[in-house]
């Protein structure tokens, strides 16, 4: 008998960070009697006085925000890092180790209407936010103590956001942290013994078999990788092998905010709801190292599983032993490959 990996229990190795996925694709027949989450309600106003992100409105303290008409960004009201915080260790014993962490957080307001998510808005818009990107990239991984700079979006209730209006978060630090840190050996370990990068040699992987590429333009793919864990799981990747935002041109952001919005639809089409999901870029480290073996990339982690109110939750063996999914990428593929390209709101 040979393996079936539509069918037979199996795991799947991840190379960017050097761990395993189970994939059980006959548990994607089970029925399902647990919780179901709500589906959004009404829809949102244009503008919400109660919000503190929304332009004009207060913030916390004495902050108020400006009546900005593009994008907006500003330093995180609750920060979860600063840069006054020493950087000195405290090991009262080998195994009681703490060190202070040097940071900045900064929030982005991706538009100034409090409706619009990232799938919803015009390609020019999308742009003025991956200029943003690249700004806060250069101006935070150029003070002397920032040597990584995380840009997110958390978005929708269900994956913690505190606030309704489209918004993303940048949090600059002194460390790279765990998830980089691992992507950066295997990367480093793949780039010495054969020469190009990992995720390019991947990428002519999918492009050749096509199974799990969902949209692609000139400049960036977008795929479900091989070794998913979250059941619609994607993976953006440059077609050239850049480390930063800094090294992108005026043609590859272009690129970028035309792949950002074709992908974004066609998650809100899957169901036919604002899609929830944690997604963040992976670029190099700003530390000041070359990183030839860097390949610019960026995650999303969508929870929804059969519909838009069955989520998967990461529990039990998943927590204790190794990530665990049913439904196996290629099937999740070819749903996301299905939907349509246009909004289901201008349809």
């Amino acid at each position: 008998m040979s393996l079936d990996l539509s069918n037979d229990p199996h795991r799947r190795y991840n190379p960017l960070t050097g761990e395993w996925i189970q994939v059980s694709p006959h548990r994607a027949k089970r029925p399902w009697q647990g919780k179901q989450e709500e589906t959004p309600g009404e829809q949102k106003p244009k503008y919400d006085r109660e919000c503190y992100l929304c332009p004009g409105n207060d913030r916390a303290g004495d902050a108020r925000n400006p009546d900005y008409d593009s994008t907006f960004v500003f330093t995180n009201d609750f920060s979860a890092l600063k840069p006054e915080t020493p950087s000195e260790s405290l090991n009262t014993s080998d195994l009681l180790i703490a060190q202070g962490e040097k940071g900045i957080c900064r929030v982005i307001c991706f538009s100034p209407r409090h409706d619009l998510t990232l799938p919803e808005m015009a390609l020019p818009q999308i742009r003025e936010v991956v200029d943003l990107w690249v700004e806060e990239y250069t101006q935070l991984g150029s003070r002397e103590y920032i040597n990584y700079v995380q840009i997110f979006e958390n978005k929708g209730e269900i994956m913690g956001c505190s606030n309704p209006h489209p918004h993303g978060q940048i949090w600059a630090q002194q460390t790279i942290p765990d998830q980089p840190a691992k992507e950066l050996k295997q990367q480093t370990q793949y780039y010495e013994e054969h020469g190009q990068t990992l995720l390019g040699d991947y990428l002519d992987l999918e492009l050749e078999r096509g199974t799990r590429v969902i949209v692609e333009n000139d400049h960036f793919v977008v795929v479900v990788p091989y070794w998913a864990f979250w059941p619609f799981e994607t993976l953006l990747i440059s077609r050239r092998p850049f480390a930063r935002f800094t090294d992108m041109s005026r043609e590859e952001k272009e690129a970028l905010a035309d792949i950002t919005k074709q992908l974004t639809v066609r998650y809100d089409n899957l169901f036919e709801v604002s899609f929830p999901y944690s997604a963040g870029f992976h670029p190099a480290p700003t530390d000041g190292n070359g990183y030839p073996q860097w390949h610019f990339h960026q995650h999303y982690y969508p929870p929804l599983l059969r519909s838009a109110t069955i989520k998967k939750f990461r529990v039990g063996y998943e927590m204790l032993g190794t990530p665990q999914r049913d439904m196996t990428p290629e099937a999740s593929a070819a749903l996301l490959q299905e939907v349509s390209p246009v909004h289901y709101n201008e349809r």
